[in-house]
């Protein structure tokens, strides 16, 4: 357990009511309260060394005690960028250091498999798709979804505008590009919906992991995330203009909106550790805890998330990081039931799909339901305990996005 200590949130939120319970006052907790406190009240009831740890704390000082720092890991499932923006920030704004945790994040790449790196026990959480991260647990992995980060998919397909594909049904005899790696049950889905036969209506090929094959005409429709791929086009230059492409020169299906998202970026955790091992279910809610402030940082202050992320390492220019911090809080905000909480019927769909869609091999994600504890909320609400005080937005409901000026290359 920690010595719970908070310092002032960049965003805005100042913890004082956290600090005020280390210290045993907490008359005035309220979980329906979302207005931050402020300091003048706060300082009315405080004690002198809550004086003291307050003052620490708005200096973002870093030597209030802990009685232990926890070391744990977090695998991404790709490279430094937006994507894991909010992880980021929660390591660069000191929430980890809040919760007592000390938290190393390891890049992800082509041939990492973030829930194989958990189920091995070769880090202590990681962040995984669902689908995939269900087929890996019907394999045999022990893991279990404790957050779902993002609310919405963000994968898209998309065409020039001049190919006449604005719906599923229009890929009968086009070439359609996907990723494989299971990143293509949302497309095969999508197919089957509209009538089509994967095998004969349409061509499926394979893509790489950008949107060359669709500006070189490779292609009629490549598969893109929101975040990222499609910005690829919207950087790029079009020849017959000399200028960047802009959002009228293509066509944009998103299968969020088909019916056929599934659920996406997830912090998925060891399912026998969890069940019986206090101490890790106790830093497995701190950091969730404290990751939810690194995304509630990221949807109040795009601009710093950018910066962060860039400081980071990434190989994406900051026009581009901007473009994909914007655009994953999309994903995130607003969150109805609270961000990190795994809604059933976006769950069902998500396991209907990997059961009932069958790729080119004739194979699904999944070939039966998923066996009880593939998820829990209880970490969610109990991470959620641990904010109720800080009085920081855990929904989100009035997120509005910002206008992001892309440049070529994403620089």
């Amino acid at each position: 357990m920690i010595s719970r200590r908070t310092r002032a949130l960049t965003a805005g939120v100042v913890a004082l009511a956290l600090v005020a319970a280390a210290c045993g006052d907490d008359d005035d907790s309220s979980t329906d309260d979302t207005t931050a406190p402020t300091t003048a009240a706060a300082d009315d009831d405080m004690s002198e060394d809550a004086d003291e740890a307050a003052a620490d704390a708005a200096a973002g000082g870093s030597d209030a005690a802990c009685e232990t720092v926890d070391s744990v890991s977090l695998q991404l499932q790709w490279f430094t960028q937006a994507q894991f923006a909010g992880y980021y920030a929660a390591q660069d704004q000191g929430f980890y250091e809040d919760f007592c945790l000390d938290v190393d994040i390891v890049e992800g790449g082509v041939e990492i498999v973030p829930q194989t790196q958990l189920a091995n026990g070769d880090v202590d959480f990681a962040l995984a798709w669902v689908p995939k991260a269900l087929a890996s647990r019907e394999a045999g992995a022990d893991i279990i979804d404790i957050a779902q980060i993002y609310q919405r998919a963000g994968t898209l397909q998309v065409a020039f505008a001049d190919a006449g594909i604005s719906n599923p049904a229009d890929f009968e005899g086009q070439t359609i590009g996907n990723w494989g790696f299971g990143n293509e049950y949302e497309l095969f889905a999508a197919i089957g919906r509209a009538g089509l036969d994967p095998a004969s209506d349409v061509e499926l090929i394979g893509q790489q992991f950008d949107m060359v094959a669709l500006l070189e005409g490779e292609i009629d429709a490549a598969q893109a995330m929101t975040y990222n791929e499609y910005a690829q086009v919207l950087e790029a230059v079009n020849p017959d203009t000399g200028e960047l492409y802009q959002p009228e020169d293509f066509t944009v299906i998103s299968y969020e909106d088909e019916g056929v998202g599934m659920l996406q970026d997830a912090i998925w955790a060891d399912a026998e550790k969890l069940a019986n091992d206090d101490a890790y279910r106790d830093q497995a809610v701190r950091f969730v805890a404290a990751s939810m402030l690194g995304w509630t940082y990221c949807r109040d202050n795009v601009d710093s998330c950018r910066d962060i992320v860039v400081a980071q390492g990434s190989t994406l220019g900051a026009s581009h990081q901007l473009w994909q911090m914007n655009e994953v809080n999309k994903l995130i905000w607003p969150a109805p039931e609270g961000i990190g909480y795994i809604d059933q019927t976006a769950w069902d769909q998500t396991v209907a799909i990997s059961l009932e869609t069958p790729n080119l091999e004739g194979a699904t994600v999944l070939t039966e339901e998923p066996s009880d504890g593939a998820f829990t909320n209880e970490i969610v609400e109990e991470a959620w305990a641990l904010l109720a005080e800080t009085g920081v937005d855990l929904f989100g409901a009035d997120y509005e996005p910002i206008e992001v000026t892309l440049n070529e290359g994403g620089e």
